[in-house]
C-alpha cells in the first residue's frame, strides 16, 4: 500500500461526499458524545471567523438544538468563543461567523494579558521566546480558556482539526491541536466548504484566505504559503488523485515532520525508539 493510500485510510476521506449525510453525520456523532458522558451539558468552542470554526460551531449549536427538543431539558447548550489577542484585524469576519452560528451563548476572553505575562515569565529565565513561539503560546492559552469554561459550563470543547489540516499537522500541539471531540475529522477542506454551502452559509464565510494569523512578524500569513503546498492540491491528495510530484513529496514530508502531534504522549510500550 503507497503512503498516500495509507495517509487517506488513516484520516477516512472519501473521494466524494453528500454534505447533507456529513451534516447529519456529525451532528448525531456530537450528540451521541453528550449522551454518553451524561453529565456535560455544554459543547464550548472558539470561534475565529475562519471556515472550521464556523462550521464546527453551526454543527454544535444544531446538535444542541436537536438534544433540547428530544429531552426537554434546556441546560445543553453552545457556548462559542471569541478568543483575540489584543484587537483582531478580521474581527468583523468572526462576528459575522457568531451571526451565522447563532451559539446559544456567546463569550470573550482577551488572551493578550496571560499570553504577554506568559512570555514575560519564560524570558525572566534567560530563555528566548521566538515570535513562532509566541504563537505557539496564544494558542495553548486560548485551549486554556476554553478548558476553563467547560469546567465552569459541564462542558466538552470541540476541536476543528480535518483532514487537510491534520495531514501536515498544522495546528499547535496541546493548543489548538488539544480538544475532546473532532467534528470535521475526515472531512477535506474543499468538503468543509461543501457542508457550509448546504448549510446555506454566506460565501464570505468560506472563501475567505485561510491563516492561523499566530505570528506578529507575519501577519495574516496564509496557511498555503506557510505549508508551501496548496489547500486544492491537499484535497486531491486525500481524494485519491495523482497531483505533481513536488507537491506530493511536500505533503508527505508535512506528514512525516509531524506525526508527533499526532500521537498521544510517548510511552515505553510505544514502538518508536525499537
Amino acid at each position: 500500500m503507497s503512503l498516500q493510500a495509507e495517509i487517506i485510510k488513516k484520516l477516512g476521506v472519501q473521494p466524494e461526499i453528500d454534505p447533507q449525510i456529513e451534516i447529519r453525520r456529525s451532528i448525531d456523532f456530537l450528540k451521541a458524545y453528550l449522551y454518553k458522558h451524561d453529565f456535560l451539558r455544554t459543547y464550548v468552542l472558539g470561534i475565529s471567523g475562519g471556515q472550521d470554526s464556523t462550521l464546527a460551531g453551526r454543527l454544535a449549536q444544531l446538535a444542541m438544538e436537536e438534544m433540547r427538543t428530544e429531552t426537554g431539558d434546556a441546560s445543553y447548550q453552545f457556548i462559542a468563543v471569541r478568543l483575540p489577542y489584543g484587537l483582531q484585524a478580521d474581527e468583523a469576519d468572526a462576528q459575522k461567523a457568531l451571526d451565522f452560528i447563532g451559539a446559544d451563548l456567546n463569550l470573550s476572553i482577551n488572551i493578550k494579558e496571560s499570553t504577554d505575562a506568559m512570555m514575560e515569565a519564560v524570558q525572566a529565565t534567560g530563555a528566548t521566546v521566538s515570535d513562532f513561539n509566541k504563537g505557539n503560546i496564544k494558542a495553548r492559552s486560548r485551549m486554556i480558556a476554553q478548558y476553563a469554561l467547560a469546567g465552569s459550563y459541564q462542558g466538552a470543547v470541540i476541536g476543528t482539526d480535518h483532514a487537510a489540516e491534520n495531514i501536515t499537522g498544522f495546528f499547535t500541539k496541546f493548543g489548538d491541536g488539544g480538544a475532546d471531540i473532532l467534528p470535521l475529522y475526515r472531512l477535506n477542506k474543499r468538503q468543509g466548504k461543501q457542508l457550509l454551502v448546504a448549510l446555506g452559509a454566506d460565501s464570505a464565510l468560506y472563501e475567505k484566505v485561510p491563516t492561523a494569523d499566530l505570528e506578529e512578524d507575519k501577519p495574516g500569513l496564509a496557511d498555503e504559503l506557510a505549508l508551501g503546498v496548496t489547500y486544492d492540491e491537499i484535497d486531491d491528495y486525500l481524494e485519491g488523485k495523482v497531483i505533481a510530484p513536488k507537491a506530493q513529496e511536500t505533503i508527505e514530508n508535512w506528514w512525516k515532520k509531524t506525526e508527533h502531534k499526532r500521537h498521544l504522549p510517548i510511552s515505553v510500550f510505544d514502538d518508536f525508539w525499537k
